[in-house]
């Protein structure tokens, strides 16, 4: 997304066909099958939205937090437009780290939970890495990284606190 902005034609081709791939994958298992159809229109719809507002891409926040927030959109609009329901998500935060479409995706994704990370101190990267990304347990990760399980908890929460209040979330 860089490098498009900055005018290099061959990345922005890259990156619009990456994008397809991803977005056919995010609206495909968030209609109903009678409405899948329409998948492909929503991808059309989100890459003109993407391009008409690309100059707003802030490239310290992810790049895939940002696409898939225009996407959630363009998918409420298309639901509220044909009156019925799709698998929408309760909760208001977008999942980055959600099942990837292909290996592109998990690049990207990851590329955007370091630059995430990068934000926070070390030893907070390290112990929120352990739990929230590796799968690891909170005694696991005391263990491994000498510290209580109480200490990893309050690493855990302040970090991710950190993180919300820095990127306008709600704490």
């Amino acid at each position: 997304m860089v490098a498009s902005l900055a005018g290099d034609a061959a990345a922005y081709r890259c990156l619009l066909e990456s994008l397809t791939r991803i977005l056919q994958g995010y609206f495909r298992i968030r209609l109903f099958e009678d409405l899948a159809t329409h998948a492909d229109d929503l991808v059309q719809e989100t890459l003109l939205a993407l391009h008409l507002r690309r100059m707003t891409f802030d490239p310290a926040f992810p790049l895939m937090a940002w696409v898939q927030a225009i996407a959630r959109h363009k998918l409420i609009d298309f639901l509220r437009r044909s009156r019925r329901q799709g698998k929408i998500p309760l909760d208001d935060q977008i999942d980055v780290l959600a099942d990837p479409v292909d290996s592109v995706a998990a690049v990207e994704h990851r590329h955007d939970l370091d630059t995430l990370l990068s934000h926070l101190p070390a030893r907070s990267r390290d112990v929120i890495g352990k739990v929230k990304i590796e799968g690891k347990s909170v005694a696991e990760t005391a263990n491994e990284t000498n510290l209580s399980v109480a200490s990893v908890k309050v690493i855990i929460h302040r970090g991710i606190a950190a993180l919300r209040n820095q990127f306008g979330g709600k704490t």
